[in-house]
């Protein structure tokens, strides 16, 4: 697929000329606090290279999952202080998104200077369903920065088929960044050739939202390794009780069929940190896997899983890992996660994380980030990529390449 890249673009000039920017900074706030500043950090180096060449960068994103009005917990004014603080230099905040104030801010940019759209998902017609409705916006986005050339850069957003993303770039020259390209090169090595053994390792909550993925990668790997919430359904699936663990019981029969197919390269926890209640100061204890009691739930992947997770790890050429092995955040059960994810950083494998809880549980827990070759910024797009979907977002800019 041939794309236009941000290299192209700054060959062809950008000095006084505005740039529209489609970044992911989608970051977890508490309060207007920014928890993890990744996604931002992540985003600008696309940034700082259209403003060093002069241009006049206009940034939209989203944050959070606002219902198509204002509302300031949503508001991306903690964003725009980061970015600044980033920068160097101030990143003025418009208003609304393109709007009064939003053609006040971006009218008054100079050269080189970055601006940034309020939330653009408090604008309706971004998420739409309805194509004129997108179609609108991308129009009204447009017209705010006359004779601008579009950069898609936010690769977390990337397969969804929304105003900002996708309708945009059929109105304006589009442009691949340096973010989405890095991401997209990446991820072709993890379906590609990979080099063997390639070990997969899931975890999060659910089966169901990792079904597709899991059916995708099972023929391609060598082992695939899952915790997580999504574990008991498996051993569900093997006959045994899982006392009040998490348990889908419509995908038990597609369990039973996954550990069938498998063949052996399926491997599942054999011991867990169990709790009496989903609380960080509940009563804890180590039982095995199959042993689960009644009115305990298993929280996080035991000492012996992790070891023999970090075994199986640990001879991988290449490993791809999505979902943390147990609810990291409390620290009772971040053991199984902080324990694989170092065996991945020490595998000396070319390891790629998955985005999402993942990549948050890697700073959360201190762990060096240089340690994994690379770390997605957007992980429901790197599953989908992975499943062989095709990302709107993507195919648009190879449209008019």
């Amino acid at each position: 697929m041939a794309l236009k890249s941000l290299d192209d673009l700054l060959s062809e000039g950008v000095s006084g000329r505005y740039v529209l920017v489609r970044s992911d900074l989608n970051v977890p706030l508490d309060g207007a606090t920014i928890t993890d500043d990744g996604r931002v950090r992540a985003a600008l180096p696309t940034i700082e290279r259209l403003a060093d060449a002069g241009a006049k960068v206009v940034v939209t994103a989203h944050l959070g999952r606002p219902k198509g009005t204002p509302d300031e917990k949503y508001s991306l004014r903690p964003v725009a202080a980061r970015l600044g603080e980033l920068l160097g230099s101030e990143v003025p905040l418009a208003g609304d998104v393109v709007g009064e104030q939003a053609k006040a801010v971006t009218g008054s940019l100079a050269d080189g200077q970055v601006a940034l759209l309020e939330n653009v998902r408090f604008d309706p017609r971004e998420t739409s369903k309805d194509e004129g409705e997108r179609a609108a916006l991308a129009r009204d986005l447009a017209a705010l920065v006359p004779g601008a050339a579009f950069v898609s850069d936010g690769f977390g957003v990337v397969h969804r088929k929304q105003a900002s993303v996708y309708d945009v770039a059929r109105v304006l020259p589009a442009y691949a960044g340096g973010l989405v390209l890095a991401e997209l090169e990446v991820l072709a090595k993890l379906t590609g050739d990979p080099q063997r053994p390639y070990a997969v390792v899931l975890g999060g909550s659910k089966v169901s939202d990792k079904l597709a993925v899991i059916e995708a990668l099972l023929p391609k790997v060598d082992r695939l390794l899952v915790g997580g919430g999504m574990c008991f359904t498996f051993l569900a699936a093997q006959g045994h009780g899982v006392g009040s663990s998490l348990l889908e019981t419509d995908m038990v029969d597609t369990c039973k069929r996954l550990l069938a197919e498998a063949g052996g390269k399926l491997l599942l926890p054999v011991d867990v940190v169990a709790a009496d209640s989903f609380a960080a100061d509940a009563a804890t204890r180590t039982v095995a896997a199959t042993e689960i009691e009644d009115g305990w739930m298993g929280l996080d992947i035991g000492p012996e899983s992790t070891a023999a997770f970090a075994a199986a790890i640990g001879n991988a050429e290449t490993i791809f890992w999505n979902g943390p092995m147990g609810v990291f955040e409390m620290a009772p059960f971040a053991e199984g996660t902080r324990g694989v994810a170092q065996a991945i950083a020490d595998s000396g494998a070319f390891s790629v994380v998955g985005g999402g809880d993942s990549a948050a549980a890697v700073r959360l827990l201190g762990l060096p980030e240089d340690g994994f070759s690379h770390i997605s910024t957007g992980g429901g797009a790197s599953l989908e990529y992975l499943e062989g979907k095709e990302l709107p977002g993507v195919a648009v800019l190879s449209e008019g390449a």
